[in-house]
């Protein structure tokens, strides 16, 4: 619903390609941006660049860093790129014999696409088999699951760092950190992301020049050593190590929701970096941020991560908004002039600040002012700045 506020909305399936280039030389689409993972994974970006439309995106074979967490991990080893000790399973009782011999808390994944939801810490052996075999035997996953990644568990501060980049040139954004886990003190079970901020005051200038030197630039540059022209957005969690930084994952798009709390501290022009990156010119335009923090809290329906209830009347956001912040809808639906439940996160109440004290009041008494049935939110994002260091721009 929230789009459609702001621009013209079109009903396409977004696994229908041909409707798509369709829509697009119909109404003659100068450049197609692809949010979502899965059809970059499918190969959209490719179908359309065929037919002779631009798009920002990566082709499918770039895309696999993401679509496969065994790929990913192939890139790294094969590239001294820094991240966990892990193996890759397609049979449930070699995934178990391996666990066996490791020690605990590990680490298993999906291999493919689960939004999200595919990333299970297991404290012992028990908790160890229950899960393979939830994925395995009862197919928790579908054929996501088809493999799976068991990695040792590190521990420290987890870190997003999306760049742009055209396959030549890489171009990084400003740093955030997101809240996975659904409950406070990143208790309970992970979710898609409860809440960001921009920037981490616990990312140094010599650590993020080390993301952007170690990892980010020699993933580009493997992806191309192998033919995968990457042209899109390259996003890298990573946790940061006594060590120094060590990759937990790629993404082949915009995070959801750490683009809530960078892109509103860009003061460059988006469309044109976004044009740049598709046409391979981003070396000629240059990036710029603001010193201002942003801070997100989602909005979740009571429930959330697993069952939930929809279809419940919001209230409040133009309140919310009066209050000082942005209201970015992602499960909603509009009906007759008022806004609906439709998914489990709904909302993410976005406000940009001087500081983070700041940014957490006004974006707090905005989600005060949200209400429906079931509402839910975690009450500590950004709490932890409060008790570390002011941020400086340094970089």
């Amino acid at each position: 619903a929230g789009m459609a506020q702001i621009a013209e909305a079109t009903n396409i399936k977004i696994d229908d390609f041909v409707a798509i280039k369709d829509f697009c030389k119909k109404n003659a689409i100068d450049l197609v941006v692809i949010g979502p993972e899965a059809p970059l994974v499918a190969g959209l970006s490719d179908f359309l660049q065929e037919e002779g439309i631009s798009v920002f995106g990566p082709r499918k074979n770039s895309a696999m860093i993401e679509g496969s967490k065994t790929f990913a991990k192939e890139i790294m080893v094969k590239n001294s790129i820094p991240t966990a000790v892990s193996e890759s399973f397609t049979d449930k009782e070699k995934a178990v014999e391996y666990v066996k011999g490791r020690a605990f808390p590990q680490v298993i994944k999906a291999d493919g696409l689960a939004a999200g939801k595919g990333v299970i810490i297991v404290e012992n052996l028990e908790g160890a088999r229950q899960i393979l075999e939830e994925i395995f035997v009862q197919n928790k996953f579908g054929s996501a699951g088809n493999r799976v990644v068991v990695e040792e568990f590190i521990e420290g501060q987890e870190v997003s760092l999306l760049a742009f980049t055209d396959g030549v040139s890489v171009t990084p954004m400003v740093e955030a950190q997101d809240y996975k886990p659904i409950y406070d003190d990143d208790k309970g079970p992970n979710t898609g992301g409860m809440g960001c901020y921009s920037p981490v005051p616990a990312v140094s200038s010599e650590i993020y020049h080390s993301i952007v030197n170690d990892v980010i630039e020699p993933t580009v540059f493997a992806l191309a050593s192998q033919g995968c022209i990457y042209q899109g957005v390259l996003y890298a969690g990573v946790i940061l190590t006594e060590k120094g930084p060590k990759v937990l994952e790629f993404n082949a798009r915009f995070g959801d929701p750490e683009t809530q709390v960078i892109l509103p501290r860009m003061k460059s022009d988006l469309l044109e970096i976004l044009q740049a990156t598709a046409n391979r010119e981003l070396g000629k335009v240059n990036l710029d941020f603001s010193d201002e923090v942003c801070l997100s809290v989602v909005i979740a329906s009571g429930g959330y991560p697993q069952k939930y209830k929809t279809d419940y009347e919001i209230e409040g956001i133009k309140e919310a908004e009066q209050a000082g912040a942005v209201v970015f809808h992602a499960g909603t639906i509009e009906r007759s002039g008022k806004i609906y439940t439709n998914g489990g996160r709904v909302l993410n109440v976005t406000v940009l600040a001087k500081d983070f004290k700041e940014a957490r009041d006004i974006a707090y008494k905005a989600c005060s002012s949200i209400n429906f049935k079931d509402k839910y939110h975690r009450n500590d994002i950004g709490l932890r700045t409060l008790e570390q260091y002011s941020y400086s721009k340094s970089r």
